[in-house]
Order: structure tokens, then C-alpha cells, then sequence
């Protein structure tokens, strides 16, 4: 695949490091602000009666009347929720589902099969990207008309438990040692020799008050850990790797990659022990927020690259624009086919990155605000805050991140009250 007709677009980003809302924003082509699943939990929106109600109905699969839909897989994090209409819920748009009921498992889990609730234990042939793998090869060898197949495999999510013939594949691995790896805001003597290290130290000072204020750098055992991890998440990778592999030959056995197009992604990046912090994402830094985006287009016969910021608000209209489907006036982001076809055309040159935490609402005293709300965040090289020291003890973290530029004041977007903007004090992607 990757040497025959693969176009990688290099700068992909999403606009909510966080399971629930990028998973909603991929889905509905609208950012936090809009769509308003805000975080995890079923009272910040995730697969709440809300989101069924308001938003679920107008996501992409709606409009795709002319395909046969496949879901399989993780969908929101609380979907089958008792109070959201358990596994018989199936969201509007997709023909055949089979969904995880509640968030990333690998073995004893439930599966929604079109609105039953069917139990896996913990053998391996229950192996949750295996299943998952199985209904989607099973759904190809049976599809008779034109389709749309969404494969969402927890994997590399915790707890990063890999398929038995995979266990130990990567042991003893090490998370790469970028130049910013467990540097701290205090300055120790193991730092004092390498300028370089002394330079990440400064950035660290600059960036907002939940990384500035971690206790201490890792320990060796907490880098242990982080390795440990890392090690980990590649080895439940190897099951997707196969899940891959599986799908495009059943696509070639059918003779139908030249009509099929194949994008590969995720809903967020992750960090490793980058400025001393553990493991996780929500963060506006690059670990975080940057993602994989590969797409196989049919006839392409050859490695090529975009260079712009694409979004994971784009996926949505860009599907529907594919598939020769009605677009929606509501989606925020912008449709990526005409980039894919080689095509010249006016793109961004900045873009909104925004969460808004599990916590409170509580204003910011002395934080300057965009009309409606929002910090703003100007940049002169890559990103940079003009407001370094404002931040919040108690603030998860919203930024509006805009690229080199004249900002246009269309891009500021109106917010809801209940969202207070917390600024990240820095983000510079390095």
C-alpha cells in the first residue's frame, strides 16, 4: 500500500486531544464549541440524550442514504450508557453497527450487534481487534452495493493489553528521547551540561500551570514505566497493523480498491514523558494534538504529501464530498478532496485547538479574551502566547492556535457561556 498509492497528508491536527469530542468532531464535522460534547463523561455530552437528540442525527452517516454503512468498534466513550439508551441505541446512519459499549477494553467487553448486546470473555480468540477484524471481512464478502465502512479498534488505548502472539514483541523499547523528554521547569544539576536541555527547561517555564507545577522530573522508575508504555501501545498496534493488511486484501480479492478510497487516523495524539509529564493527551502541544493521516486514493500511482493543516473536522465533509453527498452548511471544517486531487485552493492558515476540561467554569481574572470568548493566541515563529503568566490553578486548557498571519475575524468563533476560555500559556510545538 504505502509504495503504490498512498498520499500521506503530513500537517493532520485535531481540535480536541480527547476521545469524546474529537470522535464527535470527526463524526459531525464541528468543533467543541458546536457540537458541545465538552468531554468523557455522559454529563459533558458523550452519547448523552443531548447528543442523540441535537447532534447525532446530523453526523455524516445520516446523508450517505445511497451507501450501505458499517460501523464497528469504540464509538463514544459512554455509549450504552444506562441513561442513553443502553447497547439497543444505534445511531441513525449506519446499517450494520456493532459498537463497544463504554471505552477502550480488549477482553471481557460487550458488543451492540445492531441492538443486542452480545458478551466476549477473555480468551484469545475474544481478542476485541480480531472480532472487530472478523464482522468487517465478513461485511466485505457480503456487501453488494456501493459502501461506507468506519473500523474504530481501541488500540493503542489503555490498558494496552496485546494479543498473546504479540506479548513481548517490542520488550525493551525506549520512547524517543526528544530534546524536551522529562525536562522540568526547575534546573538540576543533571541538566546543567547540555545547553540544549537548559533551553527546553526555559520552554517548559513558559507553558501553562499544569505543566509548570509538576512535583519533580520522572524518576527512573517512572521512566521505566513511560517505557514500558510505550512498548505496549505498539505491541496492541501490530493487531490494527494486521486488521490493515486483512481488509485492503479482502478489498483486492474483490476487485475493488480502484473504487475504494482508505483513510487511516486517529482521535488524538499522546504524550510520552515530554516536560516531565507521564502519560496522556488534553494537552495543546504537538504530542498531543498532532495525529496520523494516510489515505490510499484510488488510480493514485504514487507517494505524494500535502502540505497544509488539515483537521479532523475535515473528514466529515470530506467523505460527503467523495461520496457525492448533500454537504452540511453546519460542519466547521473544510473538505479535504480537492487537496487530494492535486488541486490548487485557498487553505487555512490557522486553527482553533480548544478543550474544556472536567472541572469548573469559574472566570479568569486578567486573561485577554476574543470577542465571545477564547484566548488569543498570536504567533511570531511557530506558536507563541502573548500572555505567558495567564493561567488558572484549577484550568484545563483552551487555546485558539493561529498560524503566521493576519488573523481574520471571522475565525472567532462565538462560545457558549458555560464554556470559560483557559488559556494555554505557550504552544510552541517543540
Amino acid at each position: 500500500m504505502t509504495t503504490e498509492t498512498l498520499q500521506s497528508l503530513i500537517i493532520p491536527f485535531v481540535t480536541t486531544p480527547l476521545c469524546c469530542p474529537s470522535r464527535a468532531s470527526i463524526l459531525t464535522g464541528r468543533f467543541l464549541h458546536s457540537h458541545l460534547v465538552i468531554n468523557n463523561t455522559v454529563e459533558g455530552n458523550c452519547n448523552s440524550k443531548s447528543w442523540q437528540q441535537t447532534e447525532e442525527p446530523y453526523t455524516f452517516a445520516s446523508a450517505l442514504s445511497n451507501y450501505t454503512t458499517f460501523y464497528a468498534g469504540k464509538y463514544l466513550n459512554q455509549y450504552g450508557h444506562h441513561d442513553a439508551g443502553g447497547p439497543a441505541h444505534v445511531p441513525p446512519g449506519w446499517d450494520h453497527w456493532v459498537g463497544l459499549v463504554g471505552n477502550s477494553r480488549y477482553y471481557n467487553y460487550t458488543l451492540s450487534i445492531d441492538g443486542t448486546a452480545q458478551s466476549y470473555g477473555n480468551n484469545p480468540e475474544d481478542y476485541l481487534t480480531n472480532v472487530l477484524t472478523e464482522k468487517a471481512l465478513e461485511f466485505i464478502e457480503d456487501v453488494d452495493q456501493p459502501f461506507f465502512m468506519f473500523l474504530a479498534p481501541p488500540a493503542p488505548h489503555s490498558p494496552w493489553i496485546p494479543h498473546p502472539k504479540y506479548k513481548g514483541y517490542f520488550e525493551g523499547g525506549k520512547v524517543s528521547r526528544t530534546p524536551n523528554f522529562n525536562i522540568h521547569s526547575e534546573v538540576s544539576d543533571h541538566y546543567t551540561h547540555a545547553p540544549v536541555l537548559l533551553t527546553a527547561v526555559v520552554a517548559v517555564q513558559k507553558k501553562h500551570w499544569l505543566v509548570r507545577t509538576m512535583g519533580q522530573p520522572l524518576n527512573q522508575s517512572g521512566i521505566d514505566y513511560v517505557d514500558s508504555v510505550y512498548c505496549n501501545r505498539l505491541e496492541t498496534l501490530l493487531s490494527v497493523d494486521d486488521m490493515v493488511e486483512q481488509v485492503y486484501q479482502a478489498l483486492n480479492k474483490r476487485d475493488l480498491l480502484n473504487d475504494t478510497y482508505i483513510f487511516f487516523t486517529s482521535d488524538n495524539g499522546f504524550h510520552l514523558g515530554q516536560f516531565g509529564m507521564p502519560w496522556d493527551k488534553r494537552l495543546p502541544y504537538e504530542t498531543d494534538i498532532r495525529v496520523p493521516l494516510m489515505v490510499r486514493i484510488p488510480g493514485k500511482g504514487k507517494l505524494t504529501t500535502v502540505d497544509k493543516p488539515v483537521l479532523n473536522v475535515d473528514l466529515a465533509p470530506t467523505f460527503l464530498e467523495l461520496l457525492g453527498a448533500e454537504m452540511d452548511s453546519m460542519m466547521d471544517g473544510i473538505s479535504m478532496a480537492p487537496l487530494l486531487r492535486g488541486e490548487k485552493v485557498s487553505w487555512r492558515n490557522h486553527f482553533l485547538v480548544e478543550y474544556c476540561g472536567e472541572g469548573h467554569t469559574s472566570p479568569v481574572p486578567g486573561c485577554p479574551c476574543l470577542q465571545g470568548g477564547g484566548v488569543e493566541v498570536r504567533s511570531n515563529h511557530l506558536f507563541h502566547s502573548i500572555t505567558p503568566g495567564c493561567v488558572h490553578s484549577t484550568a484545563s486548557t483552551t487555546a485558539a492556535a493561529r498560524m503566521p498571519s493576519t488573523i481574520p475575524t471571522s475565525a472567532d468563533a462565538p462560545w457558549t457561556p458555560a464554556m470559560t476560555s483557559l488559556p494555554a500559556a505557550s504552544l510552541t510545538l517543540r
